[in-house]
């Protein structure tokens, strides 16, 4: 028989564990503390001379505020063509979009039934998304110059309602501070 050595005494390994992940949460807390009132600019200039990285940091998007809406609300069933006249909605496009700190946010949307999808593709989506640019395209056929592309975004909702493409024009800030802006 072998005579193995007696083990001394010591901590049990939970006792290690808790202490481990008390340390971490100490950690994170002050991490949480010390960002509170942190430059982003600042932290990521700091970290481009610490890497030696000399790319430019672009400015993080801007969330949009949403401050009007309009739109058509008559689409045929299973249709994305527009009928009757755009010409209120160009007017309210250009007079509410002259300021370039907005973006217009075009959204399509069907009513959910069986027969209000893409006729070649049975989808709802599709069809959607059709009327949202069919939309775009009779308001950047009209609309005045200043409302350039980059200031147009199309979008389609997936909570089926009514049979429309709504136009939302939306506040987004400075335009100095967003490079993907245009000026009027």
């Amino acid at each position: 028989m072998i005579d193995y050595p007696d083990i001394a005494p010591s901590r049990p390994v939970w006792l290690m564990t808790l202490a481990d992940l008390a340390l971490l949460l100490v950690g994170f807390f002050v991490l949480l503390q010390a960002t509170q009132q942190l430059d982003r600019n600042a932290l990521a200039r700091g970290l481009r001379e610490g890497f030696d990285n000399r790319a430019p940091v672009k400015a993080p998007p801007v969330d949009a505020i949403p401050v009007a809406a309009n739109g058509i609300t008559d689409f045929a069933v299973g249709s994305a063509a527009v009928t009757g006249s755009t010409d209120a909605l160009i007017r309210w496009v250009g007079e509410a979009g002259g300021d370039p700190r907005t973006t217009l946010t075009i959204t399509g949307s069907v009513d959910g039934s069986s027969a209000d999808v893409d006729p070649a593709t049975n989808s709802g989506t599709i069809l959607a998304s059709d009327r949202a640019r069919a939309l775009a395209a009779a308001i950047a056929g009209g609309a005045p110059s200043h409302i350039g592309p980059t200031r147009i975004r199309i979008a389609t909702t997936p909570i089926p309602g009514r049979r429309a493409a709504m136009v939302t024009l939306a506040f987004t800030g400075d335009v100095s501070n967003n490079d993907n802006r245009d000026l009027p």
